[in-house]
């Protein structure tokens, strides 16, 4: 009789419940095996999921809703880490209001840190708001910022205005606009490119070297559009709560 891969017996189930979509991972031995993102999750998906991919033991990390439901479902079929601001991490939090902290900002720095450990690493998602998050190179989590993302942005001056229209994100676009279009084009992306070099400028004054690691839905945008050099992970919250995972395992 042939034994099963040793590999299917390691398998970590990651589960990142965002506010409108969720996204699930499964990792063997540290490396990504499949992906997929949901609107709503089920006990199906779960089944399905803990089956053909032999799951161990799984993480969920919730920013959107987490029925109870599901989460005892979970549990019937494999060890249950769900993440919050007391889970024991590999990096030493230090941010004040831990309780407050969004789930997703620390297991993305926990993935930054994994994937540049020993080094300052800044680690920026660019999603429904931009989100800094730096790890010292002793492992310290010192906390960051938070500004409007991008499509918010361009919601704000539709919202805020009376004649302003909403604008699609496109690329590329002008410096000078030469319609009321492409002139918010230009404030909106030009602008959120100033901001990010400058953030980034000032933490390397403080901290240095930096590694800079972009990740979330519109991390593409930034990629060689930068004067700092940047990595591009666009799983690094999922990356990051496998080795919170693992982490918790071993302790």
């Amino acid at each position: 009789m042939t034994s099963k891969p040793e590999e299917e017996h390691k398998a970590n189930l990651i589960i990142d419940v965002g506010n409108t979509l969720t996204k699930l991972a499964v990792f063997n031995n540290n490396k990504q095996t499949h992906s997929e993102k949901v609107s709503r999750l089920s006990e199906q998906v779960i089944e399905r999921l803990v089956t053909e991919h032999h799951i161990k033991k799984t993480i969920v990390s919730a920013v959107g809703e987490f029925p109870a439901y599901i989460a005892e479902f979970i549990a019937q079929h494999t060890p249950l880490l769900q993440f919050n601001h007391t889970t024991p991490l590999p990096i030493k939090n230090c941010y004040k209001t831990p309780n407050t902290l969004g789930p997703d900002r620390l297991a993305a720095a926990v993935g930054a840190n994994t994937l540049h450990p020993n080094t300052n690493v800044l680690c920026i998602d660019s999603g429904t708001a931009i989100t800094y998050d730096l790890v010292t190179a002793d492992g310290q989590y010192l906390g960051g910022a938070i500004s409007p993302g991008i499509e918010m942005r361009f919601k704000a001056l539709n919202h805020f205005t009376a004649k302003l229209p909403l604008v699609s994100f496109n690329i590329p676009t002008l410096v000078v606009g030469n319609t009321t279009e492409t002139s918010i084009l230009s404030g909106v992306l030009n602008g959120v490119l100033g901001e990010v070099d400058r953030y980034i400028d000032s933490i390397s004054a403080q901290y240095s070297p930096l590694n800079v690691v972009f990740t979330g839905g519109n991390s593409f945008f930034f990629d060689k559009k930068l004067k700092n050099s940047i990595f591009v992970h666009p799983n690094l919250v999922l990356f990051g709560l496998n080795r919170i995972l693992n982490y918790n395992e071993n302790i």
